[in-house]
C-alpha cells in the first residue's frame, strides 16, 4: 500500500454516499487540491449504495452500476485511490472491476463470508472495527483476509457504542491495531454519530471532528477518514455527522503541523 508509506498520514475523505456525477467530481476536485498542497497521500470515498439505512424511506444510492462508474471516473479523472463498502458476499466482484480499495461496513466485519470474498478480489481492503467489539477482537477478521491469500488489510476504528444513541472512542485501540502488522485509521465523522435517533435519521456532533482528528494522529494514527460534504445539511446521507468541505483545509493544516512533531518524538 504505497499511500502508507510516507511520514505524512493518509485521508480517506469524500462524501457519505455518491448522488450524482457532478457532486462527486467537485469534491475529489478541491480534496485533491488540499491534499496536494499538503503532500498528504488521498484515497476518495464514496459510498454507492447505502444499505444500512434506519428508515425505508431514507436515501440508498442512485443505482449500483451507475453509482460504481462515477467511482471509477473520479480515480481516473485525479489518478487517486477508491474506496467503496460493500454489504454482502455477491457484491465484491462487482465493486472491485470499478475500485481499489473494498471496505467492510463496521456492523460486517465478523462475517467471514463477505471478508473472503473480499480478501479474493486481489483489492486493499479496509476493514471498520465493529462498535461492538473490542480492538483486540479485530485481529480474527484480519486473519480471515490473510488466510485467504490476501496481505492488504487496513484497519478502521469508528467509535465503541456508549449506551444506546452515543458513541464513545478508545484511543488504546489504535496502537493494538497498529501491532497487528496493518496500517491503522480513525474514522473521525462515524465516531460522532449518534444512532437511533427518535426520529429514525442518526444524529451527529461534527464540532468534535477536530478533537478526534487530532487526538489520533497523537496516538500514532496512520491515517484519517472524514466524511465531508459542501452543504452537509441538505447531503442524502448522514449529514448530520459530516464536515463541511469548507472546513477541511484549515483541519488538515492544523494536522499535518501536528503530524510533524509526533514524528519527532
Amino acid at each position: 500500500m504505497q499511500y502508507t508509506q510516507t511520514d505524512n498520514f493518509f485521508l480517506m475523505a469524500g462524501p457519505c454516499a455518491i448522488e450524482g456525477e457532478d457532486m462527486a467530481l467537485r469534491i475529489a476536485e478541491q480534496i485533491v487540491q488540499i491534499t496536494s498542497a499538503l503532500n498528504i497521500p488521498y484515497i476518495f470515498k464514496g459510498s454507492y449504495r447505502k444499505a444500512n439505512r434506519t428508515r425505508l424511506d431514507s436515501f440508498t444510492g442512485i443505482g449500483d452500476e451507475n453509482a460504481l462508474k462515477i467511482l471509477q471516473k473520479v480515480g481516473q479523472t485525479f489518478g487517486v485511490p477508491v474506496v467503496t463498502d460493500i454489504h454482502d458476499a455477491s457484491e465484491a466482484a462487482m465493486a472491485a472491476e470499478y475500485v481499489d480499495i473494498i471496505q467492510i461496513p463496521a456492523f460486517l466485519c465478523r462475517q467471514t463470508d463477505i471478508l473472503v470474498a473480499a480478501a479474493q478480489t486481489g483489492k486493499v481492503v479496509n476493514i471498520k472495527k465493529g462498535q461492538f467489539l473490542a480492538p483486540e477482537s479485530m485481529q480474527f477478521a484480519v486473519n480471515k483476509v490473510r488466510e485467504s491469500g490476501n496481505e492488504q488489510v487496513i484497519l478502521t476504528d469508528r467509535g465503541t457504542m456508549f449506551g444506546y444513541q452515543d458513541m464513545i472512542v478508545d484511543y488504546r485501540g489504535i496502537p493494538i491495531m497498529k501491532d497487528m502488522g496493518v496500517p491503522a485509521v480513525m474514522d473521525c465523522t462515524h465516531s460522532l454519530q449518534q444512532p437511533n435517533q427518535t426520529s429514525g435519521v442518526t444524529g451527529g456532533n461534527p464540532q468534535m471532528i477536530e478533537t478526534i482528528a487530532r487526538a489520533a494522529i497523537a496516538v500514532g494514527a496512520d491515517g484519517l477518514f472524514i466524511e465531508t460534504h459542501p452543504d452537509p445539511k441538505h447531503a442524502k446521507s448522514d449529514g448530520a455527522n459530516m464536515l463541511n468541505l469548507a472546513l477541511l483545509q484549515p483541519l488538515l493544516e492544523k494536522l499535518v503541523r501536528l503530524k510533524a512533531v509526533v514524528n519527532t518524538l
